[in-house]
């Protein structure tokens, strides 16, 4: 069983417990998922550069739980929907290294119809 196969299985565990998969329709777990990850920005919100670095190393377990957040619900609505993360995430890889060849998008931060 791959890591994430193990982290997804403590999740629904964690959810079925409680009796909450009656609750965990896809979009209302998509929607937990941008609110976590908005509450993740919010550390970093109108920080200039040094603040930036104060704020990762004041804040790192707020970062981690935020983190956490996100990818507790990216486990449990790639479960709910059947989707393989790790496979979606190599097929992903696939597509972007060819949006971005790295011999032109080295050091370059411009869109890949920009290239």
């Amino acid at each position: 069983m791959s890591e994430l196969s193990t982290l997804a299985a403590a999740v629904i565990a964690f959810r079925d417990e409680r009796d909450w998969k009656q609750f965990h329709n896809p979009k209302d777990v998509a929607v937990s998922l941008v609110l976590e990850a908005s509450e993740l920005l919010e550390i970093f919100q109108w920080k200039r550069e040094a603040e930036l670095k104060e704020a990762v190393a004041s804040d790192k377990e707020k970062i981690a739980n935020e983190l956490a957040d996100v990818l507790y619900y990216t486990l449990l609505l790639s479960h709910d929907l059947g989707i393989d993360l790790g496979q979606a995430l190599r097929d992903k890889m696939k597509i972007n290294e060819a949006k971005y060849p790295a011999d032109k998008a080295r050091g370059n931060n411009r869109k890949y119809t920009d290239l």
